[in-house]
């Protein structure tokens, strides 16, 4: 028998870098940018659509005041009757429908580029979530980063709607009134319209901008609030089983109490945001008023003049009445659609290298090596795991692992599947599939070839049937149904009133611990992979089914290259090699035989349970 292990160890963790310096307004929109462009000629054709009913609308006060002015004559005029202007009533009802008809169209033409955009980056952004290293998700909190995403989606259409149909058309229009007024009248109009805008544009970015930690506070109280929520509710059993009903609802209330206060100081800024925009909107309007009045007195203006800059004004700080709340939700929507960049801009700390292919097991047997191989789940180094282990499993036999907990024995299974890399490449530290090296080849291609029963089983809020099938998506009925037949399950399933179809709750907890497990085992076996690995699958299995159960994996593993890690020895004794496994080493190796007649760890171990089950079966 030979003893593995080094005393020495060595880790170089593969670190993710992320940005930390935040990405300027500018910079969020040119992101966005080519999502949008991708749909250009909606964009140029809705561009289009926009400034025509700007034109149209502008050409509404013009045609008003023509109206009106038509209509100056003395009542009782023989000449009433015949200047009824049906032409010019006619053109200000098309002019009126013209603004609504392009407004609608420009709508219609880019409701698919932003339907599209969004779409496209919500995908990215699950696609690049499940791309992420198992580190990334074991430290998330998964209601915040969702909220984060929900949020970001949103945003896509929020700025599109706010930009494309509010701040751009309003500056059109201004620019166009203020020509007209500067042309038709004297400068001084434009001045006061220009002065007025000036000053209620820099209020409102101001107060917005002083305002805006008060909402960012909000969201965040908000996030942090759904994420204990969400956090608690997961936990239902273990809140119920330690009576912490009012512990969870007292913890929620005091995150609601903040967020309250947070929402009471931004609606108390945004009245003070409002009342100040009404002021200077209503000081701009009567300084227009005025010198229009005094036009009409002096006969240099006419009727029609002055009713036209009015509704030129109306048409003006309606649009601009909703400039602070515009502005404001620009800058969330810039805020929440960077924190979704964010999360798409986050490195994959497990990567595919450059112009990785496939694992190639065609004609080639599925022989797993680990060559000194040592790991530590803390980024940094700290806290080694795996000490410089080595090992193999020929293809088509079975290699066990046995030892205490926290020896190290599940982490081989999550190397293996590459949701993290070994920590020192540079010492030869590598895991080989038919020799091919697996940071060398895809990770799908990996994972493909390998099935997996874990010790603790989580299932799709979904069918039996569709948890069973996932191990194969596409499989028939009658294969799904086969599979469960082989798990020992299909009984129990077919007794259930809904049978296959029977939902299984929010991670299967509607099915005992052995129910999963089953449900786990079927769909490995679907999956069929040359390789297999059973971490502890019978574990929540009771003593009859574990036999049975244990008898049938053997029977699938026969010319597949398997792993066994164990806790109980009594699953492992027929084994081709058994590994054991103290503090991230391997101590002892062999046959279930030779290790009990080396005395070591290993025979300790079997000689404790086997007493233990002597004691329980006894009891």
């Amino acid at each position: 028998m030979r003893r593995y292990g080094d005393t020495t160890s060595s880790q170089h963790p593969i670190v993710a870098t992320e940005a930390t310096t935040p990405r300027s307004d500018w910079g969020t929109l040119q992101r966005l940018f080519p999502y949008l462009w991708h749909y250009k000629w909606r964009v140029i054709l809705a561009l289009s659509f926009m400034l025509g009913a700007k034109l149209a609308n502008v050409g509404v006060p013009l045609l008003l005041k023509d109206l009106v002015d038509t209509l100056a004559i003395a009542p009782g005029d023989a000449r009433a009757i015949a200047v009824v202007p049906m032409a010019l009533l006619l053109a200000y009802g098309a002019l009126r429908l013209s603004t609504s008809l392009f407004t609608e169209l420009r709508e219609l033409v880019f409701a698919k580029a932003t339907e599209g955009t969004s779409r496209s980056i919500s995908l990215q952004v699950f696609q690049h979530l499940h791309a992420l290293s198992l580190r990334f998700h074991l430290e998330r909190q998964t209601g915040g980063m969702t909220r984060d995403i929900e949020r970001g989606t949103r945003a896509v259409h929020s700025l599109i709607s706010y930009s494309l149909y509010s701040i751009v058309p309003t500056l059109i229009e201004i620019t166009l009134v203020l020509t007209l007024l500067a042309v038709k009248f004297d400068v001084w109009f434009a001045w006061i319209t220009l002065i007025a805008l000036a000053c209620y544009i820099t209020f409102t970015v101001t107060i917005t901008e002083w305002r805006t930690h008060f909402r960012r506070k909000m969201n965040e109280l908000d996030s942090t609030a759904h994420s204990r929520a969400i956090d608690s509710l997961l936990n239902y059993e273990t809140v119920k089983y330690f009576n912490n009903e009012a512990f969870e609802a007292r913890r929620y209330d005091e995150n609601l109490e903040h967020y309250r206060r947070a929402a009471v100081k931004s609606q108390t800024t945004l009245s003070l945001l409002n009342t100040g925009q009404q002021l200077i909107i209503a000081i701009g309007l009567v300084a227009m008023l005025w010198r229009a009045t005094l036009g009409v007195v002096e006969g240099r203006m006419t009727l029609g003049d002055l009713v036209m800059i009015n509704a030129f004004m109306i048409q003006l700080y309606i649009p601009l009445g909703f400039l602070g709340v515009i502005y404001r939700e620009i800058k969330q929507s810039l805020t929440d659609l960077d924190k979704m960049f964010t999360l798409m801009e986050k490195e994959r700390e497990v990567a595919d290298a450059p112009g990785a292919l496939a694992l190639g097991l065609q004609g080639a047997d599925a022989t797993v090596r680990f060559e000194n191989v040592s790991f530590a789940y803390d980024a940094k180094g700290g806290r080694p795991i795996l000490h410089h282990i080595s090992f193999e499993i020929p293809a088509g036999k079975t290699v066990a692992v046995v030892g205490p907990s926290g020896a190290g024995k599940s982490t081989l299974a999550r190397l293996l599947y590459r949701f993290y890399d070994v920590s020192n490449p540079a010492e030869g530290g590598r895991i080989t599939i038919a020799g091919q090296d697996i940071k060398q080849v895809t990770q799908a291609s990996v994972r493909q070839a390998i099935g997996i029963v874990p010790q603790d089983t989580v299932l799709f809020n979904d069918t039996v049937a569709y948890n069973i099938a996932y191990g194969r998506p596409g499989a028939s009925q009658a294969e799904v149904e086969e599979a469960a037949k082989s798990a020992h399950i299909h009984g129990f399933i077919s007794a259930t009133p809904k049978g296959y179809d029977t939902m299984v709750g929010e991670r299967g907890l509607k099915l005992s611990g052995g129910e999963k497990q089953r449900v786990a085992i079927a769909r490995t076996l679907l999956k069929n992979p040359p390789i297999l690995i059973f971490d502890e699958a019978t574990s929540a299995l009771d003593s009859a089914n574990e036999r049975a159960i244990q008898t049938e994996l053997q029977s699938v593993a026969v010319n597949k290259t398997t792993l066994v890690i164990a806790h109980r020895l009594s699953t492992v004794v027929d084994a081709h090699d058994i590994l054991v496994m103290e503090a991230g080493r391997i101590v002892e190796h062999g046959t279930h035989a030779e290790l009990l007649v080396l005395g070591g760890t290993y025979a300790r171990m079997w000689s404790l349970q086997q007493n233990s089950e002597t004691v329980s079966d006894v009891g």
